[in-house]
């Protein structure tokens, strides 16, 4: 081999080694932390000018929504806007297109804010659905970003719309996240409204309003872990290894996949989980556990327990059999719905219960088992023997499996191009019916009763 031959396959090599360890370390690369937008949807209609306490109602929001500005720019990798409604036209008007992004998205904002806050004045009806669906376009078409919006308003809709659908279209399209809804005053109609739209606060006073504001920018700026516990019946955290998807109960999608983890301990460890949206979460044992609606504390520690313990369907065969690979069908106890199929020989976890259990031997063998938590079921079959036709005759036969009771149940069909044929059977007694295709009646029918034995041929010859 020449020398430049040597150096290029050297170099290949090199690249080769080179070009494995960039893919290895992007795959191991933490991704960026996403970014946050954060949108005020601000009610500007007429009737935010309504006395509240010492002051009036857009007064309050005002120097409210001014504050939590100021407070917001000491956040990092955080952009907040405003959009508001109701402030262009007046009541008369019945101007129901009535909204605007007064200030657009960027970090350190609270200036820009509060400059635009002093120069809008409340006027017209309450445009809350067009508002809110306007409100998605206001957001970057950016996927590595957390896209919140704060209503705060002292009306319902005014204008026929239908904001909890809109919302719900919005959130399942991933333009944003689950909405807040702050309503100023102590109307019972806003949480009849409000509260399918997202997360409603009802402000009922000042002080309420002030701390309601709080809260909210609490749970969405501050971060929520999740420890999920796997336990046995007694409520111990023993299992582990098993896949987990949180899936996101608006889209249906899943918005995280972990494969669980317990330390030298026996603790599982902490998972960062977005509080903005809705779960459910699915623990993939066999069968799956499924807990709806996970009731997550944001800004917050939160621990979920879930029952599920395990045990172990051993499928044991002791030696190579003319069956090649074999299989079992394996049910939940009363399922008509087939929940595994299971390779023999294997050892596979199922969460403790009854199942029924299916060999596809032939005949078929069918067993009801009972898997407990930590423990192992076995199961396992005779050798089988086998049946041997000898002959090659074109006709109609099938083959019987007898009973103990002395009735017959059907297995096989023959071919009808040839009887000849190598058949593994279980142990036991059987009937082979057989008609051939040359004769001129049922009466010619051959009616053969043998036993098959493990591990032995049994030589079946039709008409003799």
């Amino acid at each position: 081999m020449t020398l430049a031959r040597v150096a290029v396959r050297w170099l290949l090599v090199f690249l080769l080694l080179a070009g494995a360890a960039v893919s290895t370390q992007a795959q191991n690369k933490p991704t960026a932390p996403k970014k946050t937008r954060l949108l005020f949807l601000l009610d500007a209609s007429g009737s935010m000018f309504a006395k509240w306490e010492e002051s009036d109602r857009w007064q309050v929001a005002k120097n409210m929504l001014a504050r939590m500005a100021d407070s917001l720019n000491t956040y990092q990798n955080l952009e907040v806007g405003l959009r508001v409604y109701g402030h262009q036209s007046t009541v008369a008007q019945k101007n129901c297109k009535d909204t605007k992004l007064e200030v657009p998205f960027a970090a350190k904002n609270a200036a820009n804010i509060r400059k635009k806050l002093q120069q809008i004045t409340p006027k017209g009806n309450t445009p809350l659905t067009y508002s809110l669906e306007q409100s998605g376009n206001d957001f970057p078409d950016d996927p590595n970003s957390r896209n919140v919006i704060i209503i705060i308003t002292d009306g319902v809709e005014s204008c026929g719309g239908d904001p909890c659908a809109t919302s719900l279209a919005l959130q399942k399209k991933r333009v944003f996240l689950k909405p807040f809804i702050i309503g100023l005053g102590d109307d019972p109609g806003y949480a009849q409204q409000f509260g399918c739209m997202g997360q409603y606060y009802n402000a009922s006073d000042v002080k309420t309003f002030q701390q309601v504001m709080d809260n909210v920018i609490k749970i969405a700026l501050k971060k929520t872990t999740v420890s999920v516990e796997l336990t046995d019946d007694a409520g111990k955290s023993v299992e582990t290894n098993v896949n987990m998807t949180f899936l996101n109960n608006v889209t249906g999608a899943p918005e995280y996949n972990f494969v669980h983890y317990l330390d030298k301990a026996g603790k599982p460890d902490m998972l960062d989980i977005d509080a903005l949206l809705s779960y459910d979460l699915v623990v993939h044992t066999t069968p799956a556990v499924e807990l709806k609606n996970l009731n997550l504390k944001p800004g917050q520690h939160n621990t979920i327990k879930v029952k599920a313990p395990q045990g172990s369907l051993y499928l044991r065969q002791d030696a190579p059999t003319s069956y090649g690979s074999m299989m079992a069908l394996v049910k939940e106890k009363g399922s008509p719905h087939l929940l595994q199929q299971q390779r023999f020989p294997s050892q596979v976890k199922y969460l403790a219960g009854t199942y029924e259990v299916e060999l596809l031997t032939m005949p078929r063998i069918r067993q009801t088992v009972t898997i407990k938590q930590g423990q192992a079921t076995t199961i396992t079959f005779a050798p089988p023997g086998i049946l041997n036709v000898t002959q090659d005759l074109q006709g109609y036969g099938s083959l019987y499996l007898l009973e103990a009771d002395g009735s017959q149940r059907w297995l096989h069909t023959l071919p009808e191009g040839s009887s000849k044929i190598s058949l593994p059977l279980q142990p036991g007694r059987y009937r082979l019916v057989f008609r051939m295709k040359t004769a001129s009646s049922s009466k010619f029918t051959d009616v053969k009763d043998f036993t098959i034995k493990s591990n032995l041929t049994t030589i079946v010859k039709l008409f003799n």
